[in-house]
């Protein structure tokens, strides 16, 4: 494991934001699922895919609150520009479960 300072870990900036529109992503080389996040007016409206498609589908993501990166570069995946890094750990089967507050939150909160 590699250390970093406590100032490393207040450069990554992430913010609570919520689905607002999810689209599947055929052209991804693994199945993937593209996703608008609203993260209040500070920051807006910015997109991601994401590999999750094993316990989400794009409809049952509308309205969910998720935690992301904000402050990633952009990155071209195919043909589409992901914005943001949404955040998940593996389940026991190496399936992605999203990160999410557990009570509702204002879009763009900062962690803590």
């Amino acid at each position: 494991m590699t250390e970093i300072t406590f100032d490393d870990f207040m450069k990554v900036d992430i913010r609570t934001g919520r689905v607002t529109r999810a689209e599947p992503f055929p052209e991804a080389r693994k199945p993937a699922i593209k996703l608008w996040i609203d993260f209040g007016p500070e920051i807006g409206e910015k997109k991601t895919s994401a590999q999750i498609t094993t316990h989400y589908a794009p409809e049952g993501l509308i309205g969910k609150q998720v935690m992301a990166v904000v402050n990633f570069p952009p990155r071209q995946i195919g043909k589409f520009m992901s914005e943001v890094l949404v955040l998940g750990v593996s389940d026991a089967q190496g399936a992605i479960v999203l990160l999410s507050p557990d009570l509702d939150v204002p879009p763009g909160e900062r962690m803590h």
